[in-house]
């Protein structure tokens, strides 16, 4: 088993250490701090959420930066507003970051995206399109032709591995989420190994972070349908795969108590119980978002570094998301309550 793989210890309460003070960084920690200030607060989001109606919501978004136009109907228009939005903060990340070395861990997550929409396309034998994502390593106009004559040289080597790992996964029984399940483990070790080279305390706690709250989600959900599948889960976070296995053998009731001694306890708490109540994830997937934003928050205990840098790009995206969240939940008439429910206390 290589490095990126072997399972860590659990040496921390609720989250990991996230490295110490880079004074080259000063001015970059300054600038994110100054950004993450003007970040929507939990209670305007929760405001916007509980508005009557979708002009209501956007009504009240007009003196943000996500203001729309008056009558605005086509959520394409949203759409290109939040991923410009998205843009503008990725490309304020990588100039704030001085060490470009650190940034090429985040940018490959746009990599695997384009290659996940490319390859579903591919093996379904559905057009290619190129309606690809910008911002990754490979340029958005090349994977048409990449994936057309199946010619994957100009690739990096992770993502040429990644690809044939995705294939051979897929033709096992052409089942498409095996393309999923394959890009997402052939993607967390790659992030792991680049950050243990890197020797960025920060960027392989986050990793292997998300890691463990990904296996949750996922074995909820294989719970929650009956699934058969155990071969779905990533390696290289802090909860073993043993025991998420195990929870697939025990009832809802027990499944928090098996996380006590992990520091995600209260993320499943009342995750698994609004599940049981009301067979949906929204409490769950809420839960997850505020232990990962919780996490980031401890970045206020450096004094200058890429911490806060990192932090401050990872919760806009945040808020990016719980914007078009809501916008559709609004759009198609969802459950208040609801909504609210899934953007977290």
């Amino acid at each position: 088993m290589n490095e990126a793989a072997q399972h860590p210890a659990v040496d921390f309460t609720l989250y990991p250490p996230i490295g110490g003070d880079d004074w080259r960084y000063g001015f970059s920690t300054a600038r994110a701090r100054c950004l993450e200030s003007q970040l929507l607060s939990r209670g305007f989001m929760q405001d916007i959420a509980s508005a009557a109606g979708f002009e209501e919501a956007l009504e009240m978004l007009s003196s943000s930066e996500y203001a729309m136009p008056k009558g605005t109907k086509n959520f394409r228009d949203i759409e290109s507003l939040l991923i410009q939005r998205r843009t503008q903060a990725r490309d304020t990340f990588s100039e704030l970051t001085i060490d470009e070395e650190l940034i090429e861990p985040l940018i490959v997550r746009t990599d695997f995206a384009n290659m996940r929409l490319a390859l579903r396309r591919k093996l379904t034998e559905k057009p290619l399109g190129i309606d690809y994502s910008d911002g990754g390593s490979v340029p958005a106009e090349e994977f048409e032709a990449i994936f057309e004559e199946e010619n994957y040289s100009p690739l990096p080597e992770h993502m040429q591995d990644a690809i044939e790992r995705a294939v051979l996964a897929y033709y096992q029984n052409k089942d498409v989420r095996q393309i999923d399940h394959a890009l997402d483990a052939a993607h967390y070790e790659y992030k792991l190994r680049r950050a243990n080279e890197l020797k960025n305390v920060f960027l392989l706690e986050l990793f292997r972070m998300q890691i463990d709250l990904i296996n949750i989600r996922t074995m909820l959900r294989l719970k929650f349908t009956d699934s058969l599948d155990r071969n779905v889960f990533l390696d290289g976070g802090y909860v073993e795969i043993a025991m998420l296995k195990h929870c697939l053998d025990v009832g809802y009731e027990a499944i928090a108590a098996l996380f006590f001694a992990t520091p995600y306890y209260d993320v499943l708490e009342s995750g698994v119980s609004y599940l049981a109540a009301k067979q949906s994830f929204v409490k769950l997937d809420a839960n997850c978002d505020n232990h990962m934003n919780g996490f980031l928050g401890t970045t206020f205990m450096i004094t200058a570094g890429p911490q806060p840098v990192f932090a401050y790009l990872l919760l806009k995206e945040g808020e990016i998301r719980n914007i078009r969240l809501i916008l559709t939940g609004k759009m198609n008439s969802l459950d208040t309550q609801l909504i609210l429910d899934r953007i977290g206390d």
